[in-house]
């Protein structure tokens, strides 16, 4: 008989081991998001003084430039969050979990665009290219605002796709059985906030008290996924019936 290697890459993980790693990746792109948000984007960007802002950009080009680095690393945590979600929660309604996947899936989409708009300020403002010399230096710094505030509602838009993902997302989790019920009402409330970015302009003057919340609740759940996981019996017992329900 040939022994299986506990280090076989092909054998699948079990729920629990899953839900913690689901909670560990969750935590690595919040953070990220949290840093490039709160510490670099803020930092630099005065978005009611466009002749500060081009001159934080321009005096801290590198930074600026981690900036999008982090920013693609916190895109690239969500994209893998969806997928072990997806995988978490498709016993409990395959159709519910496809949908919330597509959902987050089309907001990542919209925000990692968004970023080129990011990006792009440092083309107009610290580039020095011979084609700007068409421009005076408030006009240029005029463009660099506005391409930064291009990006500001690109992720907004994407909020909203996010508000649907995570209603869908609560009430699996409400369902579910394996996961406390309680984790769910607090996801769909969760939803339910980022659905006014529907309307993006309603949606950016409730914005600091809907992330609030969100990241509460975000963080309650991380520290759930990570310390508890899921209960297996049951999950199991969800995946069988689930399973079942498609030969029969």
């Amino acid at each position: 008989m040939t022994a299986i290697s506990p280090f076989d890459p092909t054998r699948e993980m079990s729920p629990r081991t899953k839900a913690r790693f689901t909670g560990a990746i969750y935590l690595l792109y919040i953070i990220a998001g949290v840093v490039a948000q709160g510490f670099i984007s803020d930092r630099l960007v005065v978005m009611r003084d466009a002749a500060t802002t081009a001159a934080n950009i321009v005096a801290h080009q590198s930074t600026y430039r981690l900036g999008l680095t982090v920013y693609l690393i916190e895109m690239a945590g969500q994209v893998a969050t969806v997928v072990l979600f997806y995988q978490l929660l498709k016993p409990v309604s395959r159709t519910g979990a496809m949908l919330a996947a597509a959902f987050e899936l089309i907001g990542c989409g919209i925000k990692t665009f968004s970023r080129v708009f990011y990006f792009a300020p440092l083309f107009v403002v610290g580039s020095g290219g011979a084609y700007l010399s068409a421009f005076n230096k408030e006009q240029l710094d005029g463009m660099a605002m506005l391409l930064f505030r291009i990006n500001d509602y690109g992720a907004g838009i994407a909020l909203g796709f996010f508000g649907f993902s995570t209603l869908l997302q609560g009430w699996l989790i409400y369902r579910s059985g394996f996961l406390p019920r309680w984790l769910g009402v607090i996801g769909m409330i969760g939803g339910l906030g980022w659905l006014t970015f529907l309307s993006p302009s309603l949606g950016m003057k409730v914005f600091l008290y809907v992330a609030l919340y969100a990241l509460i609740g975000v963080l309650i759940t991380i520290v759930w996924l990570l310390t508890v996981g899921v209960d297996e019996p049951r999950w199991r017992q969800r995946a069988a019936q689930a399973a079942a329900s498609i030969w029969t």
